[in-house]
């Protein structure tokens, strides 16, 4: 009962005294009760007007925060007046302002007490049922529906502090750190010593990736309440997570790189609603899979970092890498042109050139996977290929196969050929080898005779023949 008459007058109008001035006034007269004896000289309606210029001045401190003083000024009408149920009301929401919640509900008691048209259960029930869905909602980790609960509670509660923190704290999770930090700096202005709002300021901090500073104020949150459990564990976790990332990054230096992937893993394991930071976790995993050959592993941790910060530039350049080295050109063009859309500089204008080059070669034929060979093959290695696939695939070597198998092997005869007539020939080569156009330059592949490079190659209609041994491979 206490507490629901106490957030009944949070929402109403002990909150406001401004409405209390305006409201219904106490009929009762001004009867003296403990009264100074000079007072017992003035008649009612001169008590009143004294009780009336005290809550005047005290409405004036109350607008300037001087909460101190308004509730010197409110106390003077109540001695003046002590039946004044609106008195009690005023006085008590500068309680509130002070933090003095339980004098607070005293006041809100008397006030009802003497009149008990205050009490609106319509806006009281109201409030306690935006309280139990808020609850409800913390438990499910439904941070939006506990920020929508409580906003609906502080449009008549503005100045319940835990509705506040409470907000302030699913703000923060859900990664609305300005939002979080004005409401925590807001209680903080009024109350330096609240825990509550310096815990939040600290999670804010924390959850920013500012783990040095958030400590600090986890520290003294603790000092002002020994037993917050909250700020307790989330000092913990961020002196624990700034220790495992820390070793992860020493392994890595040291070329380690088996300990800093298990490092970086521990360390994601520690607070998965520290958003920023695990993104660098991934991302730093991914540098290290991709040292270790895990390019496919790489890659999904670059896609988690992603998926947790869609701003964080360098988990797209790590990812976009690692498609370049599978061979994944347009998935890394794509990386690369969200990079380049972001940040437009020099280095990732080339990056972005490279990949849509890589790619355009990739569309073609790949003669050095026709022939066979690395890329870095040699004049002799390219000769040495061509003799041996021009040899396995010529039409003479298949004459008595089926017609499928003699089309399919003169197509691979002709690739043979046209791989051999580009990689053999340097000015071609160069041209193939950065991406460019072969008919740009005169070259038409469409007009390539493979029977003629064969020919050449083999010395002429004598320079061999498939009868005999003389073919084998």
């Amino acid at each position: 009962m206490c507490y629901f008459l106490f957030m009944l007058y949070v929402t109403t109008a002990v909150c406001s005294p401004a409405f209390l001035i305006d409201g219904k006034m106490a009929t009762e007269s001004c009867d003296a009760v403990n009264m100074d004896p000079d007072m017992e000289l003035l008649s009612d309606e001169e008590l009143e007007r004294e009780a009336e210029s005290f809550k005047e001045q005290g409405n004036a401190f109350y607008v300037k925060k001087d909460y101190a003083e308004a509730f010197n000024y409110y106390t003077k009408a109540i001695d003046m007046c002590p039946k004044n149920a609106s008195y009690y009301g005023n006085r008590a929401a500068t309680l509130m302002m002070l933090c003095r919640y339980r004098d607070a509900l005293e006041d809100c008691q008397q006030a009802v007490r003497l009149d008990n048209t205050f009490i609106k259960l319509k806006n009281a029930e109201s409030i306690l049922e935006y309280e139990r869905m808020a609850e409800i909602g913390f438990e499910k980790r439904d941070f939006r529906m506990v920020v929508f609960c409580m906003d609906r509670a502080l449009d008549s509660a503005s100045a319940c502090h835990k509705f506040k923190i409470l907000k302030a704290e699913c703000l923060a999770l859900l990664g609305r750190y300005p939002e979080a930090q004005s409401v925590a700096s807001d209680i903080l202005r009024m109350d330096s010593t609240n825990a509550d709002a310096l815990y939040v300021r600290g999670l804010c901090l924390y959850y920013e990736d500012c783990i040095d500073k958030a400590v600090q104020f986890f520290v003294q949150a603790l000092r002002m309440a020994p037993d917050h459990d909250k700020a307790r564990l989330a000092c913990r976790n961020a002196k624990a997570l700034k220790a495992k990332k820390e070793e992860g990054n020493k392994a890595f230096k040291e070329g380690n790189y088996e300990a800093a992937y298990e490092l970086y893993s521990e360390a994601l394991t520690i607070d998965p609603n520290n958003i920023k930071t695990n993104a660098k976790l991934y991302c730093n995993r991914a540098t290290v899979g991709s040292k270790l050959k895990k390019l496919e592993q790489a890659i999904e941790d670059c896609t988690k970092a992603i998926k947790l910060d869609e701003t964080y530039i360098k988990a797209y350049l790590r990812r976009a890498q690692c498609y370049m080295d599978t061979e994944q050109y347009e998935e890394a063009v794509r990386d690369y042109e969200k990079v380049y859309q972001t940040e437009k500089t020099k280095e990732h204008k080339q990056l972005l050139k490279n990949a849509q080059l890589e790619l355009k070669k990739s569309k073609r034929k790949d003669y050095y996977k026709i022939l066979g060979v690395d890329k870095k093959a040699t004049e002799e290695e390219i000769k040495k290929a061509y003799r041996k696939r021009a040899l396995l695939h010529h039409p003479d070597r298949h004459s008595g196969a089926s017609a499928e198998v003699q089309k399919e092997e003169e197509k691979k005869f002709k690739e043979v050929g046209e791989a051999f007539s580009v990689l053999s020939d340097p000015k071609k080569k160069s041209r193939y080898d950065t991406g460019q156009d072969l008919e740009d330059d005169g070259m038409n592949m469409g007009d390539f005779d493979a029977n003629n490079i064969f020919k050449a190659f083999f010395g002429g209609p004598g320079g061999f023949s498939f009868e005999g041994n003389i073919c084998s491979v």
